[in-house]
């Protein structure tokens, strides 16, 4: 992929990552994990499925589960750039008019399944795959995972049984941005040696920088990783990336910022100073 294309997905994410900040008000929106993700779903939907907004339902498409479906934001935002939702939606956000709110839902063209339960959809991305894998179909199918979700043990069952039906079509992608919900994940229940562990239970894994586009290009272009095992990629995140005022900011998972501090945070994305931040945090323990 030449450096033009990467600056196109760089615009494209930098969109993103302001409507994710628009998001993150009256009422407010899982502001942390949405932006460490933009840069994997842009990607995504931008280089690497077969997916658009005139194929939605073609059943040759490729298939995109978002099982830490609290990155929705991200989501949404890269349907609004990409043509797949009217970006006036967004402001619908938490509206009760509308489906767009903190998790996925069917009812939005292009999300595939509900999510929010965490630890779920990577057996409903298996089942498709398998039943992809029976019919001698092509497509493609992609689970996105968070890292505090693999506390889950359907997450590890999945594993296993994508790898004993040697579910090459399938690729889980573990946001790597080291917390879950006010905590860092090595604090609460340690996850690493991550890629020794994901190798042990028989798949084929590579580790990346999640936010570089040449990476990722690297990465997926080498699809599928090892023939008849299950691919896994492990990309490296940062929580609130793109904005200094709550990266890795363990009190800044949820955000409901007030609309100044929205104006200020659009100024901070675009190279601007520090935002002074009043509003109040979530803390879970």
């Amino acid at each position: 992929m030449e450096n033009k294309n990467y600056e196109e997905l760089t615009a494209t994410a930098l969109k993103v990552r302001e409507h994710i900040i628009r998001m993150s008000t009256d009422g407010g929106c899982f502001t942390g994990a949405s932006l460490s993700a933009v840069d994997l779903i842009v990607y995504l939907y931008s280089r690497f499925l077969n997916i658009n907004k005139d194929n939605l339902n073609d059943p040759n498409r490729d298939y995109l589960f978002l099982s830490k479906g609290h990155d929705v934001p991200a989501l949404y935002g890269t349907f609004a750039e990409l043509g797949l939702l009217d970006k006036e939606r967004l402001k619908n956000h938490l509206l009760l008019n509308d489906h767009i709110y903190w998790h996925p839902n069917t009812k939005i063209p292009g999300i595939e399944f509900h999510s929010g339960s965490l630890g779920h959809l990577p057996s409903v991305a298996l089942g498709v795959a398998l039943d992809l894998k029976i019919s001698g179909s092509s497509n493609k199918v992609i689970c996105i995972l968070g890292d505090g979700e693999l506390n889950e043990g359907t997450c590890w069952e999945a594993v296993l049984v994508a790898n004993a039906y040697k579910l090459d079509n399938l690729i889980f992608i573990v946001d790597r941005n080291q917390f879950q919900a006010n905590m860092r994940t090595e604090e609460l229940i340690p996850l690493e040696p991550l890629t020794d562990k994901f190798a042990a239970f028989g798949a084929a894994v590579k580790r990346i920088n999640g936010h570089s586009f040449a990476e990722l290009d690297e990465a997926l272009n080498s699809y599928p990783f090892q023939m008849g095992k299950l691919n896994v990629l492990i990309a490296d995140t940062m929580r609130g990336k793109g904005l200094p005022s709550i990266q890795e900011r363990a009190d800044r998972w949820f955000c409901n910022f007030n609309a100044g501090e929205v104006e200020q945070l659009l100024l901070e994305l675009h190279g601007e100073h520090n935002t002074t931040l009043t509003s109040e945090t979530l803390v879970v323990r």
